[in-house]
């Protein structure tokens, strides 16, 4: 329950960081970009 409140606020942050690039932004959290993409359609973040 915690992760999930702690995970939205920053992959927006790191989202914004890397001006939308899902490729950087999956490094700069240390998962992949499949990873990544399937926790922002949970979170509806993606386009």
């Amino acid at each position: 329950m915690v992760l999930r409140e702690v995970e939205e606020p920053l992959f927006r942050t790191v989202l914004d960081y890397a001006s939308g690039n899902q490729s950087q932004a999956a490094v700069i959290l240390g998962i992949t970009r499949g990873t990544l993409r399937k926790k922002l359609r949970e979170f509806g973040l993606s386009a």
